[in-house]
């Protein structure tokens, strides 16, 4: 089975920094250690609002950092072009929404926006790969292909979330939305609240080929430091896939 890798999402960083003010602590260096301590790539969610990520991050991560960004976005035309404009390895797109805490479901491609296929067109003409958040239904998976996206990112939350002995039909859907994925000639990843305990069932599905972590990693690292949090992570991630 081919190696699964990690993206470290530093949205929370900038949370951290922004609550006081400031440079401290700074989301690009934590990007270089995230890097140095066995992640493979970077996520950040450029937010309409900025309330976290800045567009000056964005661009400091992309010139300043030597690993794959994934550009996490909505489908609007500010940050489409953007998008057009730091060109990114990745951009993955989510819906969201000014009052939520963090996003809390996957795009709805059953009624996609009128706006949706043009932004996919435009990022995969700048050379972009185009990935969507969508709920594990086959069905979502499906028009993500006919849409033209490259690759679906499977909303984790609700498995995430379930106590461990009620995660089994969360797990399964997972599954099946993983399947539907190969089968339609996507790209697999997923993410959202895994932590130390979810992550190792996403790791031994072969088709996921990256999980985007944020919240958990940054939060922990209060405890363990980044670079302790992001090693174990990844040890976990690699002894599941070992042992699919």
């Amino acid at each position: 089975m081919n190696a699964l890798d990690l993206s470290v999402n530093v949205d929370h960083v900038a949370t951290l920094r922004n609550a006081r003010g400031g440079g401290f602590p700074c989301p690009v260096e934590a990007a270089r250690v995230s890097i140095a301590s066995g992640a493979q790539g970077i996520t950040v969610h450029l937010r309409e609002d900025r309330r976290h990520i800045r567009d000056r991050d964005v661009e400091r991560i992309r010139a300043e950092v030597d690993a794959p960004l994934n550009f996490e976005m909505a489908a609007t035309e500010e940050i489409v072009a953007i998008a057009e404009r730091l060109r990114p390895r990745a951009c993955c797109i989510v819906p969201e929404k000014r009052a939520e805490l963090t996003t809390e479901g996957g795009l709805d491609l059953l009624h996609p926006s009128a706006f949706l296929p043009a932004a996919i067109a435009r990022l995969r003409a700048a050379g972009v790969r185009v990935s969507i958040f969508v709920e594990a239904d086959p069905r979502q998976v499906e028009a993500a292909a006919r849409l033209g996206a490259n690759c679906i990112e499977l909303h984790t939350g609700p498995y995430a979330d379930a106590p461990a002995e009620a995660r089994g039909p969360h797990l399964a859907r997972l599954r099946a939305g993983a399947a539907a994925a190969r089968a339609a000639g996507l790209l697999c990843h997923a993410g959202h609240g895994l932590a130390y305990d979810s992550v190792e069932d996403i790791a031994r599905m072969p088709e996921v080929s990256e999980v985007s972590i944020g919240h958990f990693l940054v939060s922990q690292s209060v405890f363990e430091g980044l670079p302790a949090t992001i090693a174990r992570f990844r040890s976990l991630i690699d002894r599941a896939r070992a042992g699919a």
